[in-house]
């Protein structure tokens, strides 16, 4: 590989790197927000899971998609992987 082509491998793969950082303390802070939900849930005797609020939320995620230009079969994808994990927290909280 040329070094011209090797150095701007080099810087988006940098690029990668922070987005996948931004990533990750992201999902953190939903999570922590996600948390609180539970534990207001559970003091509340309210259920884990919420159909209604899911089905909006995947609606208006596969919009952003769209409008991002991103898959939003992956987006809702994604999105489901989510709300598993946070519907799980919710559960662990309640008992």
């Amino acid at each position: 590989m040329d070094p011209a082509t090797q150095a701007e491998l080099e810087d988006i793969r940098a690029s990668i790197d922070n987005i996948d950082a931004a990533l990750v303390h992201l999902l953190a802070e939903r999570f922590k927000c996600t948390k609180r939900v539970g534990r207001l849930k559970a003091d509340h005797d309210l259920p884990p899971a919420d159909p209604d609020r899911e089905r909006r939320q995947i609606e208006r995620l596969r919009a952003k998609a769209v409008e991002a230009d991103l898959d939003p079969a992956f987006a809702e994808k994604f999105l489901n992987f989510i709300i598993s994990e946070v519907i799980r927290h919710h559960e662990a909280i309640r008992d």
